[in-house]
């Protein structure tokens, strides 16, 4: 995936979780590109997959508030889904889902990480799950207004917008000073991913050559997996990481580690 990482690093700083859309088609060329890019996508790793769904989205999100505020008007949306007897499907799921999103979001559509408050069954009719697979999360998918409405403004202080924790809170061992520049450029960069109620439950422990992603103590698994909000961490992570240079691979851990990114040897 590093032809797009260029990309969506720029993508990482304009993305904001929208909930009112104003109803606009998308184009042909954007109908035709999503569903090669999921396709594409859901090689890359085994145990998740994304699909995208167009149709409108009344039902999908119809009475449905929550914390992320009412979600209207999307003429679309993307389906992230994991086969549940992977036991690295949650940080699998938000590593891909966040693919999409950010991928999405380049090119120039609005989009809204919803975990659990959406009617599952109508996303059901539209997918086809296969054995142990769940739906863990969706997204509307659409065009808004320049300007936020009175809804999200009221909830933009507890779920969207880059309100977060400073990188001293975050590091188990923070000594940015003694970090080469790929190592502060991705801790940066993983620190504005987006996660359930704003909550950051994402730690980072940094060696020599790796950077290890652990789920926080104080966070429970309530309707949102901490882990899949860590998934979602851990691609940021790594396209800071390009970013500056550097590329490597992951290993999963068991909980409350996540997982491992290895730097690739010069």
């Amino acid at each position: 995936m590093y032809e797009y990482y260029a990309n969506w690093y720029q993508a990482i700083f304009i993305r904001r979780s929208r909930r009112q859309y104003n109803g606009q088609p998308l184009p042909e060329n954007i109908i035709y590109h999503l569903p090669i890019f999921c396709e594409n996508l859901n090689n890359i790793i085994k145990g998740s997959r994304v699909v995208f769904v167009n149709t409108d989205t009344e039902n999908v999100f119809r009475g449905i508030i929550g914390s992320y505020g009412k979600i209207k008007g999307s003429p679309a949306y993307a389906a992230f889904i994991g086969d549940m007897a992977d036991p690295n499907v949650q940080e699998k799921t938000g590593y891909l889902g966040e693919s999409f999103i950010l991928e999405a979001t380049y090119q120039s559509l609005s989009t809204c990480w919803v975990g659990g408050f959406f009617n599952y069954q109508v996303v059901k009719e539209h997918i086809k799950l296969h054995n142990k697979e769940q739906v863990l999360a969706v997204t509307p998918i659409g065009y808004t207004s320049n300007n936020y409405s009175v809804m999200e403004r009221v909830t933009s202080g507890m779920v969207s917008g880059h309100k977060r924790k400073s990188l001293d809170k975050l590091c188990l061992n923070y000594t940015p000073q003694k970090w080469p520049k790929w190592v502060n450029n991705s801790l940066s960069t993983a620190r504005l991913a987006p996660s359930a109620m704003n909550r950051q439950p994402w730690r980072f422990a940094v060696e020599d050559d790796s950077i290890t992603v652990s789920v926080d103590k104080f966070f429970p698994s309530i309707i949102v997996s901490p882990r899949l909000d860590c998934g979602i961490a851990m691609l940021h992570l790594e396209i800071g990481a390009y970013q500056k240079g550097i590329t490597g691979k992951w290993e999963y851990l068991k909980h409350p580690e996540v997982a491992r990114f290895w730097r690739n040897q010069i």
